[in-house]
């Protein structure tokens, strides 16, 4: 973490009432009060789950992102551009990667809603209730919460905390007239998915996951126990057929991502072309604001659920199809929201490295720990390896091709 660490969350002493409610419902025990009684957020341990922000009676508790005014402006932007649309729909980080797939995770729990405002957010517990009342008296008629399921909360007691204020936010609209399912709540996990068809049943896949999530099935393909698995994505990574993946992060859909995007974004001419694999959780404008997080820059940001699915593939192929540099920004150990199998991680790391080097590609890659604790953080370190690539003299196989293949 930076020396000079600007928080993004921090405590208004002048209107903070001590009420402790934001000490007793963090779930990093990152707030404390000291000898007088006034609350202070140790950052070096916040997660910015944000908690604490939409818990606070008093709003004291003064956030960077995804404040109840920023929530409120986008809603009013969105309807906008679509005013006859009534639904809402709140997504957590951990269920939505940003490819978008709410249709089918709506499918899947038998509701049909074919117009929608899409809000993503890291964690369903940082929505303040007020923000859902709001909602409504701006015109939206339905509001449908798709939480991680409760034991699979990145942050710990966000789904569980949200799941309680919208039972008593139901509770409130039912009194007022509204009807049952004006706000509803839906629990969903992404998990490791088979394609049989392409399974040789190697069983690398159970080797590997940190959960223990795959059990092995005598002439059969491995079973996937839905009650262990988080979703990590370390058993796509080593994976020799790519049989098993994470939904959203598969790997040809990857592939085609970037590759298609290669020579269009080289073709901007406002700089090197650099393509960014970020991990959910590491950074919050790039991936919910990309526009505006890269102004100005030929960047194109890639979601990872975990620094553990970093495919070292991705790497080495995007800098043969016309990117100039990679730029890999991750968790540290201690910020890892999915801490078993670290080591699966760095092992990864250094097979990148390793291929990298012997490419000559290494100064063209660059992976960074982050955090969204520190406003500007990812900003500095971003500009400082764009600058670089910009140094470097341009390679012949950087040159942008009309397709990537793995």
């Amino acid at each position: 973490m930076s020396e000079k660490c600007l928080a993004v969350v921090e405590v208004n002493q002048d209107l903070c009432s001590r009420c402790y409610v934001c000490q007793s419902i963090c779930p990093y025990d990152a707030i404390k009060r000291d000898d007088e009684g006034k609350v202070n957020i140790n950052i070096e341990e916040c997660q910015v789950c944000g908690i604490c922000y939409s818990a606070c009676p008093a709003s004291a508790i003064k956030m960077q992102y995804y404040t109840y005014d920023n929530l409120t402006e986008y809603l009013k932007q969105a309807q906008a551009k679509s005013p006859k649309t009534e639904t809402l729909v709140l997504m957590c980080r951990g269920n939505s990667p940003n490819t978008g797939e709410v249709k089918d995770i709506l499918k899947e729990q038998n509701l049909k809603i074919d117009n929608y405002i899409a809000l993503r957010l890291p964690c369903a517990g940082r929505v303040p209730t007020d923000f859902v009342f709001e909602a409504l008296n701006l015109g939206i008629k339905n509001i449908v919460s798709i939480q991680c399921e409760d034991p699979f909360c990145r942050y710990k007691e966000g789904t569980k905390i949200n799941t309680r204020r919208l039972t008593l936010a139901k509770n409130v609209l039912k009194q007022l007239g509204y009807d049952d399912n004006a706000v509803r709540v839906i629990k969903f996990s992404r998990k490791a998915v088979y394609d049989v068809l392409e399974c040789v049943g190697c069983d690398k896949c159970i080797f590997i996951c940190p959960y223990k999530a795959l059990e092995f099935e005598p002439f059969a393909t491995p079973k996937v126990i839905e009650e262990k698995c988080v979703g990590c994505g370390a058993c796509q990574l080593v994976c020799p057929h790519h049989a098993i993946q994470v939904k959203g992060f598969e790997f040809e859909n990857v592939l085609k991502r970037y590759g298609e995007s290669a020579q269009k974004v080289a073709a901007q001419g406002k700089g090197p072309a650099v393509l960014a694999f970020i991990c959910q959780w590491s950074e919050f404008s790039a991936l919910d604001s990309p526009n505006k997080a890269f102004e100005g820059k030929n960047v194109l940001a890639l979601e990872v659920p975990c620094f553990k699915s970093l495919d070292p593939v991705h790497v080495v192929n995007a800098l043969s199809c016309g990117f100039e540099g990679v730029i890999a920004v991750v968790c540290s150990s201690k910020d890892c929201k999915l801490q078993e199998g670290r080591d699966t991680a760095e092992r990864n790391l250094d097979v990148i490295l390793d291929v990298l080097k012997k490419k000559n590609l290494l100064e063209r890659f660059q992976l960074y720990e982050e955090s969204p604790r520190c406003q500007g953080d990812f900003e500095q370190k971003l500009n400082e390896f764009y600058q670089k690539i910009a140094n470097l003299p341009k390679e012949p196989k950087a040159e942008a091709k009309a397709e990537c293949t793995r």
